[in-house]
């Protein structure tokens, strides 16, 4: 397992997701909500920012289709 960032394993609709999800829940946690969920929203903001998710190299998955995922 080789976490290389400048492999992007993000499409663009996953990208879109987790920007929207993590935006709501950024404002979620000034407005009052746990700071977990402002947490969870850093972390999914961070990944849509950088294409690239930790999990999906674990897993050998990626949902950006211009890419295929990385051989073993």
């Amino acid at each position: 397992m080789h976490f290389d960032i400048n492999n992007h394993n993000m499409g663009h609709l996953d990208r879109l997701i987790r920007a929207a999800l993590g935006t709501i829940l950024m404002i979620g946690a000034f407005v009052g909500s746990s700071w977990i969920a402002g947490l969870i929203g850093a972390v999914l903001l961070g990944t849509a920012y950088l294409r690239f998710c930790p999990v999906y190299t674990f897993f050998n998955f990626s949902s950006n289709k211009d890419v295929a995922p990385a051989s073993k």
